[in-house]
């Protein structure tokens, strides 16, 4: 077995493990901890994959920018109170086997699934690991979305600043 098959299955454990700590964990700030390492580790698999910028990239946009928005959503609704309702027992077992169930189905299909020849796609000769023909593609084919992205996240920025704030008694 290589050591890039085992950091695989390393890497693979590490994420799924984390992944179902984030939803299953009562604490919101436990639960951001995990996903943190969630998206490490998906980063993990990008340069297993050999894709050092978008490796980077996820690091810097996800692990970055969007957990230091999801701590200070936490952190302005204040959701760490003692009072909250929690979840009763019979729907998160119901969560859990839901969840193992689905992690058999992926593991079956990917234990039964069979490699693409290297002959059966199409391969355009351009290299999209450059950063410039990477940009290229980015802001001539994928500008609209990437506007779109940038209105949805200043979209869900004002809300959560909204839903945030505190109205002011009426007395």
């Amino acid at each position: 077995m290589s050591t890039a098959l085992i950091l695989f299955y390393i890497l693979s454990a590490v994420t799924l493990s984390t992944a179902f700590l984030t939803i299953y964990t009562r604490r919101p700030i436990h639960s951001a901890i995990y996903l943190v390492i969630c998206f490490f580790s998906i980063a993990g698999h990008y340069l297993l994959f050999n894709a050092q910028f978008l490796a980077i990239v996820h690091v810097i946009v996800y692990s970055g920018a969007i957990m230091i928005l999801f701590l200070f959503t936490i952190m302005l609704m204040n959701l760490n109170k003692e009072d909250e309702v929690h979840k009763p027992r019979i729907k998160r077992i119901g969560a859990i086997t839901i969840f193992c169930l689905l992690c058999l189905a992926l593991i079956g299909i990917f234990v039964n699934s069979k490699p693409i020849p290297v002959d059966d796609y199409y391969v355009s000769g351009e290299d999209y690991q450059s950063i410039k023909v990477l940009g290229k593609v980015l802001l001539n084919e994928y500008m609209v979305p990437f506007e779109y992205a940038s209105i949805l996240l200043l979209v869900a920025m004002i809300g959560a600043v909204l839903l945030s704030k505190k109205e002011k008694s009426q007395e």
